[in-house]
């Protein structure tokens, strides 16, 4: 899949509006190898029910940290369950015990902040992409979350070529919940990333 920056601009302009689903099966047409990545955060259902629907089998890469909440746990394994996820793990290189016991969790203005998001985030997420070498990329990317993501769009193509595809990038909390309660679908709130701190701050994965 291979196309210019004006193209792609086309394509958001025509693509604002339509259904998710119809932004995922366009990309999944004309897709060799894609996959979505999840963290099982707040509204992540969404954007897995919908792939889902579309190719159920598509591989699905999670990136644990290993700091995440029990109540964030207990859904995963819930949507896992419940859409039938080919779930592909990655974790970091070191356990969170050890981690815990020789550096804790850096707050985000200690130098040691970005080892630490290098370890538990970027490290397995490049491993992660190594081993699937997609061309196509899914993500729950909306809108309004961080200042980054505002220059972004329904398409964006990285620096390596991959086209990321956020169906949801136009929608709002409001709008999800309608779309979540209408599939009755479950959500969860207790969330925690330790690389972020701040709502607003990016981790890294998406710069």
């Amino acid at each position: 899949m291979t196309f210019t920056q004006e193209q792609i601009d086309k394509l958001n302009i025509q693509f604002k509006g339509i259904p998710p689903e119809e932004i995922i099966s366009w990309a999944i047409k004309n897709a060799q190898k894609p996959l979505v990545t999840t963290n099982f955060r707040p509204y992540e259902v969404a954007i897995l029910y919908a792939i889902t629907q579309v190719k159920s089998n598509i591989p699905v890469v999670w990136c644990d940290t290993g700091y995440n909440t029990p109540n964030t746990y207990k859904h995963a394994e819930d949507l896992i369950e419940r859409l039938g996820l080919h779930i592909d793990l990655y974790v970091p290189k070191q356990t969170t015990a050890h981690r815990d016991s020789v550096m804790g969790i850096p707050q985000i203005d200690d130098p040691k902040h970005a080892e630490f998001t290098e370890q538990v985030k970027l490290e397995p997420f490049r491993r992660a992409m190594d081993a699937h070498k997609p061309d196509v990329w899914f993500t729950n990317l909306r809108k309004g979350q961080t200042a980054h993501r505002d220059s972004l769009n329904i398409l964006s193509l990285g620096k390596d070529g991959v086209l990321k595809v956020s169906p949801f990038y136009h929608w709002d909390d409001t709008q999800l919940d309608v779309y979540l309660k209408d599939r009755e679908l479950p959500n969860e709130h207790k969330y925690f990333d330790p690389t972020k701190v701040l709502e607003n701050r990016e981790c890294g994965l998406h710069t």
